[in-house]
C-alpha cells in the first residue's frame, strides 16, 4: 500500500521560513517523479514545485520561484520543500504527490497518481 505523509506545516509569521517533509513508502520510490502542491481557499489546487527521479531536475510555479526549494533524498524515501520568505499568501494545505510517468517532471496534478493527506500552512502578516 503506498503512503504519502507530510509533515512540518504549521503557523509562521510573514518573512519566515518553514520546511515541509514528505515520507514515502509502499513504493520504489526513485521510480517516482515527485510534486508539491497546495490548495487554498479561492485559488484551488496549485502546481508548487516538482523534482525528477535523480534530483537532477527541479520546476517551480513562478509565484514561488526564488523562495522555494524542493529536494529528495532517495535511500531515505523523503522529498523536502523548503519555503522562505513566506507571505500571507502561501497560506494553504500543502500535499506532495507522485508519478511513475514518463516525464522528467510535471506540473499537471492530473498526471499524479497517489497523494498525501496535506499539511496546512498559514503564514500570519
Amino acid at each position: 500500500q503506498v503512503q504519502l505523509v507530510e509533515s512540518g506545516g504549521g503557523l509562521v509569521q510573514a518573512a519566515g521560513s518553514l520546511r515541509l517533509s514528505c515520507a514515502a513508502s509502499g513504493l520504489t520510490f526513485s521510480n517516482y517523479v515527485t510534486g508539491w502542491f497546495r490548495l487554498s481557499p479561492g485559488k484551488g489546487r496549485e502546481f508548487v514545485a516538482a523534482i525528477s527521479r535523480t534530483g537532477k531536475s527541479t520546476d517551480y510555479a513562478d509565484v514561488v520561484k526564488g523562495r522555494f526549494t524542493v529536494s529528495r533524498d532517495n535511500a531515505m524515501k523523503m522529498v523536502y520543500l523548503q519555503m522562505n520568505s513566506l507571505k500571507p499568501e502561501d497560506t494553504a494545505v500543502y500535499y506532495c504527490a507522485a508519478t511513475s510517468g514518463l516525464f522528467v517532471t510535471t506540473q499537471r496534478s492530473s498526471r499524479y497518481d497517489y497523494w498525501g493527506q496535506g499539511t496546512q500552512v498559514t503564514v500570519s502578516s
